[in-house]
């Protein structure tokens, strides 16, 4: 068997503290725009790639203050928003959290599937946007720019991360952005491009063999050499070749054959968008706070002093509403526990003068058991004293006494046959004996 495999390459574990250095940006739309500029837009994501939220879905009603509030757990410095009006299309890029932040008019773009569209073999890889690009500024600086041109020129260069070049792999520059101004039309010109590597000295077919993993078919050739010097002659490509543009490779770069110490020529493909910008003002916060540069609107010192003066009080203002808006929330916060203190001391009251009535209710409740029960035990005795001293005696009296009882009725019945009076007759009184039966029955069931 044969011996493991020895992990020889050593990977350097980035710590926390470099991973914040690392810019990243956020690259939104706002409001209502239309499907190519929702393009463009995932074509800028795709090049600020691998620091930024590729698949971001982002609403409508987000605004400036929802991507700040997050900025701090996602450790996002910069912010790239796109908008359109019907004057065009318009963006902003922003220092999170307190700017500068530039305005941009962008006069013409190109989305990236119609630069690929142009080449004969576009080169897409998604390896390739592991790595954050390179990026190149061009004819930024010079005498007679102004202070908007460095303030522009610190603002994206910060965009994207720095490099060490003699820590650095080489085999991690695959892409490059570029930002070219413009002199004459006072703009700045946006590209992106992919970086390849080429042999150099030899014809296109010897490329071909070199750079291709497959063998090429010689069905048609007598010989090799047919094949080789059947395109013999350099393209226009291969012109550009020459020793000026030829490199040596100090390390290992990808791709077939580049190894180290060998001459390649680097070639530039383009992947795209392509942009066209216009500096329109410059904000001394995000999106907001001073103007600090503007195209269109130019102020004098005077001017500028009172513009100042204005935007002071309109600060002190708002400090003081906010003031007296936190002063109105905290009394009404003590109102409102003080309203319930007294509601819950009310309730108290209630209830013990409910608990109060309850036990009132209770002792006569019970005092009419009680008297229930007194008189049930009272006929109960009567009864037995019947039965020990006679029972005869007991019904005579019990018969004479009913005997008594319909005499009063016959003579109440001859009396309604005369004329009534104003009296009414008297009701017939209830005995006593019933009453108390019925008591002493009812506090037996609620034993």
């Amino acid at each position: 068997m044969g011996s493991s495999r020895k992990k020889r390459r050593t990977h350097a574990v980035p710590t926390q503290e470099d991973i914040d250095k690392v810019p990243k940006a956020l690259v939104v739309k706002s409001g209502q725009i239309g499907r190519t500029v929702s393009e463009l837009v995932n074509d800028v994501r795709r090049v600020m790639e691998p620091n930024t939220a590729s698949k971001l879905r982002e609403r409508k009603s987000n605004k400036v203050r929802d991507y700040v509030a997050v900025s701090s757990q996602l450790s996002l410095t910069h912010l790239m928003l796109f908008s359109q009006t019907e004057s065009g299309t318009n963006l902003r890029i922003g220092r999170i959290p307190r700017g500068p932040t530039l305005y941009f008019r962008v006069n013409k773009y190109s989305l990236a599937r119609d630069c690929l569209r142009l080449q004969k073999t576009p080169h897409t890889s998604d390896a390739e946007f592991k790595t954050s690009p390179l990026i190149i500024l061009n004819n930024f600086a010079g005498d007679g720019k102004g202070k908007e041109l460095k303030l522009m020129t610190a603002m994206l260069q910060n965009m994207f991360p720095a490099i060490n070049p003699s820590t650095m792999h080489l085999a991690e520059a695959r892409r490059v952005v570029l930002f070219n101004y413009n002199d004459d039309t006072d703009s700045v010109d946006f590209r992106h491009y992919t970086i390849v590597v080429k042999p150099v000295g030899v014809t296109k077919g010897v490329k071909r063999v070199i750079l291709s993993t497959n063998v090429p078919s010689l069905a048609g050739y007598g010989d090799i050499s047919e094949y080789v010097l059947r395109e013999a002659f350099a393209s226009e490509s291969d012109m550009e070749d020459g020793p000026d543009t030829a490199v040596t490779l100090a390390q290992d770069y990808v791709g077939r054959g580049n190894r180290k110490d060998e001459q390649r020529a680097v070639r530039l493909l383009e992947l795209g968008p392509r942009m066209e910008l216009k500096l329109m003002k410059v904000e001394g916060g995000l999106c907001q706070g001073d103007i600090l540069f503007h195209s269109y609107l130019h102020k004098s010192k005077a001017e500028i002093e009172k513009q100042v003066r204005v935007h002071q009080i309109k600060l002190t203002q708002q400090a003081r509403r906010r003031q007296e808006q936190e002063a109105n929330v905290e009394r009404k916060k003590k109102e409102a526990k003080k309203g319930k203190g007294k509601g819950k001391a009310k309730n108290d009251d209630s209830d013990d003068e409910e608990i109060e009535e309850s036990g009132s209710d209770n002792d006569d409740e019970s005092e009419d058991e009680s008297a229930a029960i007194a008189a049930a035990e009272e006929i109960s005795r009567k009864h037995r004293a019947a039965d020990d001293f006679g029972a005869d005696a007991m019904d005579a009296d019990v018969s004479s006494a009913s005997d008594a009882s319909e005499s009063d009725a016959d003579d109440g019945g001859s009396d309604s046959d005369a004329p009534r009076s104003g009296k009414k007759p008297a009701k017939r009184a209830k005995t006593g004996l019933s009453k108390a039966t019925k008591k002493a029955k009812a506090g037996a069931k609620r034993k």
